[in-house]
């Protein structure tokens, strides 16, 4: 089956291209993970996409660095978050070049659930900072996401943040859509 050109996508993200002559050394991580190293691209034709494979198998590193490609904060949120605990995060993005389609995404947010405590505490963070405006929180349902519990948490971001034609990655086996990437 032919590609579909990019004006007829419906998917926001079409691709993503490893640049495979900039990689220094595939001895190295994140290239020394068989599954990332191999890679040469990967379409995403279906609105949703799926990645599974065993533990170390290089899924969270291959969805953390399209979401950091994409603009995303590696520690999870949306575009508008920018904060950082402690870097952790592959060069893989750096070796990627993602094709977009002409359609843009209202929203992106990338859930990753090992620090979506990070992103709570944030959120109480900018919250609790005299600047006008509505509250984070009330776009999560109003009430604090670490007064819930991790399924609470989860479900609250879903029902009341996520509001659909957007871009969304999640990642954790944790998480009730694990490894999803949805557009």
């Amino acid at each position: 089956m032919s590609p579909t050109p990019a004006w007829q996508a419906r998917n926001f993200l079409i691709r993503a291209t490893v640049l495979r002559d900039k990689i220094p050394s595939l001895d190295e991580y994140p290239f020394s993970i068989p599954a990332i190293g191999n890679l040469h691209e990967i379409r995403f034709d279906q609105p949703v996409t799926f990645f599974i494979g065993e533990n170390g198998s290089g899924k969270s590193t291959l969805m953390e660095a399209i979401a950091v490609a994409s603009g995303l904060n590696p520690e999870g949120g949306s575009r508008n978050f920018n904060f950082s605990t402690r870097a952790s995060h592959s060069g893989l993005k750096d070796y990627l070049r993602l094709t977009r389609s002409p359609r843009r995404a209202r929203d992106s947010y990338f859930l990753r659930a090992e620090s979506y405590f990070n992103v709570a505490t944030q959120i109480e963070a900018l919250d609790d900072e005299l600047l006008g405006g509505p509250k984070i929180i009330g776009a999560y349902g109003g009430r604090s996401l670490h007064e819930q519990s991790h399924g609470e948490s989860f479900f609250a971001l879903f029902m009341n943040r996520l509001g659909g034609d957007g871009f969304c990655r999640c990642r954790s086996s944790r998480c009730p859509h694990a490894d999803a990437g949805c557009a």
